[in-house]
């Protein structure tokens, strides 16, 4: 149980540092004197580290464990807020958003491998819990953020308080976070198959990257859809998204429940199915209430579609020892990660040629794929175990 809680807190350490920063961007892009164009391309910065980090972190964990990863990724995110505080150019706010996102990626990777080697002491799935911990702390992290500046702190100020609180917390509950440096009882010979010729991963990561590219939609879009398409002011379009975030919180407390209860690919399915057709009333209601609603339903939805996803992806690397599972959870995570950064303007090009309300009726169709991905990831799990039992 106290590996739980560690891991939970750590998930929720994450969350809090890109809902720390992220709100403040009004003032840093003040601060550094940067066009709305130009910031967007220093803000690309944080993306591109995640998915470079994301990429490689696997090997680093499977090298030196996950506790140790999450340490280092931790005190480098917390180094890196405050460099993006003070940040006096756009290319010093680039930078210290690589730093940034380079660190948070690689402790999004170690956390969920930590996450997958409690679920495997426990027997039961619980990633879920473990995301709706990310989730909370994001909201919590905003939630100091809009303190912070409706106060006159200055995002230096604010962010070094961040960075500070972060680095008490992982000091406290380090020592139970599972995943020391593993020790191999596997003879070292014996062959691995490379994630990327599994399709099974590939499958697996499918359904990350449907969900990424979902979620990444309904943060960047909803307001914008509910303003353009629906005619409600800025200030309650920006409830969408807030709908969206603490419904997809709540519906991972119980994702664990349904994935324990009815299993994996049920548990996908069905959210995926209600995703979908929360994201689909969204685009097409007559009445903006429906809107709200509809992003309601899509956060609920989508809920447990990524932690599940990794949970099976870290499941799928199990070795004899029961150790294993890094470069897969990598594999897939660094997949997912396109999502976010290729979704949003995919989003908007669609919505350019056509308009919002079609782009989000595509954002529907990409979360129903989730459901035939499932079901192909869980036939081609069974087909891989029957024709080769062994460690991958």
């Amino acid at each position: 149980m106290r590996d739980r809680t560690a891991v939970f807190v750590v998930f929720a350490l994450n969350g809090a540092a890109l809902g720390s920063w992220a709100p403040r961007t009004p003032a840093l892009s003040e601060r550094v004197n940067a066009s709305p164009g130009v910031f967007g391309l220093a803000l690309l910065g944080a993306s591109v580290g995640m998915l470079i980090a994301a990429s490689v972190s696997g090997r680093l964990i499977e090298r030196h464990g996950a506790r140790a990863v999450v340490a280092g990724s931790t005190i480098i995110a917390a180094a890196a807020l405050p460099m993006i505080g003070f940040s006096t150019s756009v290319a010093l706010l680039a930078g210290a958003l690589f730093v940034l996102g380079a660190s948070v990626g690689a402790l999004d990777v170690a956390m969920n491998v930590a996450g997958v080697e409690v679920e495997r002491r426990s027997g039961r799935a619980i990633m879920p819990i473990l995301h709706a911990g990310f989730s909370f702390g994001a909201l919590a992290g905003s939630v100091a953020a809009g303190f912070a500046a409706s106060h006159q702190w200055s995002p230096g100020r604010h962010l070094t308080v961040a960075a500070l609180a972060a680095l008490v917390v992982l000091a406290i509950v380090i020592t139970a976070v599972p995943g020391a440096r593993p020790v191999h009882t596997e003879p070292v010979e014996k062959p691995r198959v490379p994630p990327i010729k599994r399709p099974v991963l590939w499958l697996l990561a499918a359904i990350a990257l449907f969900s990424a590219i979902a979620e990444g939609a309904s943060s960047d879009w909803s307001a914008l859809l509910m303003t353009s398409v629906h005619g409600v002011g800025d200030g309650a379009a920006a409830f969408a998204y807030s709908g969206f975030a603490l419904a997809m919180a709540l519906a991972r407390l119980a994702g664990a429940w349904l994935q324990n209860r009815f299993g994996a690919t049920r548990a996908l399915a069905v959210g995926a199915g209600i995703a979908a057709a929360g994201l689909v009333l969204a685009a097409v209601a007559s009445l903006p209430v429906f809107g709200f609603v509809g992003f309601a339903l899509a956060g609920a939805g989508l809920a447990a579609a990524f932690p599940i996803a990794l949970s099976l992806a870290g499941a799928s690397g199990k070795r004899a020892d029961g150790t294993g599972g890094e470069r897969e959870l990598a594999f897939v995570t660094a997949i997912a990660y396109t999502g976010f950064l290729a979704g949003p303007p995919l989003i908007g090009g669609i919505a350019q040629v056509t308009s919002l309300s079609v782009s989000f009726l595509f954002v529907g169709l990409t979360a129903a794929l989730i459901v035939p991905s499932a079901v192909a990831a869980a036939r081609a799990g069974k087909r891989e175990e029957a024709a080769e039992p062994v460690a991958r």
